[in-house]
């Protein structure tokens, strides 16, 4: 037999159990399902796919979706590896450590499955524009960040066209596929933007992320938390006793030494005990406890749903399933619905209740941001139009605004000229696009300073 024709027929049998799948139907394909060898070649030659993460989950979605047929895909991941990861990231060895887990995964996934073509990109996600997600068919999450899960949804929705008559544009959809884990618990999720739950649709789910004000870090610091934040935050960069160029590593056990023995000195200033070694690793590094089967499994799920969405073979997930293998193996699947107010995709300013805007700072609607179920911002910076004029009320995150704007905190609402139904623009990094408030006042009468 030729080399040819032998390289032919082992192809064929490579790909004969998603033959059977997509080449006939069956009871669970959908009526608008064509049996078709084209799909095959669809999946194998044309589909793009995003993978973005490359730690516990994306190692394990990468495997499975270069195993699955898909040939064209990217990763994304910002991180490099560490020792730490070696016991579950299996796409890494321990000559890795240092190195871009996108580039060592994507390596390790090209060397050792023959025709697929995974290629990474060491960056943020919010390092690319619109044009750079159009390109791809469907995006799959693994992440860890919630911040990084709302800003990838805002883009997506934001790249949502609509017709004339209001409907959907479903040609300018590209579903997302999100998954997560923690422990022993994990949840796979299908999100169609624009007309599904989108991650904002149910931000109430997630526990608001733990952060302290910068106020109470540095001046009232009550909890052993608030002094090793503050010296990973303000002592680091001007005491670092390793070079002004080091940055601080939750790894090494140097840095954590050096900052543990500094938190401790400020812990007894204020008098505050329950400081450890231990909750200093844990505040540094903000651990959140992986275990390797759980990541298995959801990656097989959002796997699964990858390739029912590019293939139509079968319905898709709707659209949300919850896995617990904590005591036992429980699962169940639900319907997130669209939220009629969603912050992100209902088009219509948020409202926000103020009690007595003559009482109510600006710092206070800040951290009732930041603080909120509905909204976990991080660092909004916030402008609204007063008496005809456009005027930036609050921005962190350049630090001449931040000068010039920071004398705004301690004013109340009325004092700024706020008014009851006054729309506010917010920006956040939660968010690529800013979106709208509206404050609405239980009181009409506001006292002018």
């Amino acid at each position: 037999m030729e080399p040819a024709t032998l390289k032919t027929e082992a192809q064929s049998k490579r790909w004969s159990h998603l033959r059977k799948i997509l080449e006939r139907s069956g009871p669970f394909s959908p009526p608008n399902f064509t049996p078709s060898s084209e799909t095959l070649e669809f999946l194998l030659d044309t589909c793009k796919i995003l993978v973005i993460g490359a730690g516990g989950l994306g190692c394990e979605l990468l495997k499975n979706l270069a195993l699955m047929g898909f040939r064209d895909i990217h990763v994304i991941d910002m991180d490099t590896i560490e020792l730490s990861n070696l016991n579950r990231q299996f796409l890494f060895r321990r000559a890795d450590i240092g190195k871009s887990k996108a580039e060592c995964a994507a390596s390790f996934v090209n060397a050792r499955i023959p025709g697929c073509s995974v290629k990474p990109h060491f960056s943020k996600i919010q390092d690319f524009d619109s044009g750079f997600y159009r390109q791809f068919h469907i995006i799959v999450c693994g992440l860890d960040s919630i911040v990084a899960r709302r800003w990838i949804n805002g883009m997506l929705i934001s790249m949502v066209e609509y017709q004339e008559d209001g409907s959907v544009d479903e040609t300018t959809i590209i579903p997302l596929v999100d998954g997560g884990t923690e422990g022993f618990k994990g949840n796979a999720r299908v999100i169609l933007p624009g007309m599904t739950a989108c991650i904002d649709c149910t931000l109430d789910l997630f526990p608001p992320q733990i952060s302290y004000p910068l106020c109470t870090i540095a001046n009232t610091p009550r909890l052993p938390e608030h002094c090793i934040e503050y010296v990973k935050i303000i002592q680091w960069s001007k005491e670092n006793p390793f070079g002004s160029d080091v940055v601080l590593d939750g790894d090494d056990p140097q840095h954590i030494t050096w900052v543990y023995e500094k938190a401790q000195e400020r812990a007894n200033t204020f008098n505050i005990t329950g400081l450890s070694y231990r909750l200093v690793q844990g505040v540094l590094k903000n651990i959140i406890p992986a275990v390797a089967s759980t990541n298995a499994v959801i990656a097989a799920a959002c796997a699964t749903e990858v390739f029912k969405i590019a293939s139509s073979c079968c319905e898709p997930l709707n659209n949300y399933m919850v896995f617990n293998d904590s005591d036992g193996i429980y699962t169940y699947t639900y319907e997130a619905e669209k939220k009629s107010d969603c912050l992100a995709c209902s088009q219509v300013p948020r409202l926000v209740d103020v009690v007595d805007p003559n009482t109510m700072t600006l710092q206070d609607l800040i951290q009732y941001l930041c603080d909120s179920s509905e909204f976990q911002m991080k660092s909004p910076g916030l402008t609204a139009n007063v008496e005809g004029k456009n005027k930036t009320l609050y921005m962190s995150t350049v630090r001449s605004i931040e000068e010039a704007t920071k004398s705004n905190l301690t004013l109340s609402l009325g004092e700024l000229g706020l008014r009851d139904g006054q729309e506010i623009m917010v920006a956040d990094v939660t968010n690529p696009n800013t979106i709208l408030i509206k404050l609405k006042f239980q009181s009409n009468e506001v006292e002018m300073a």
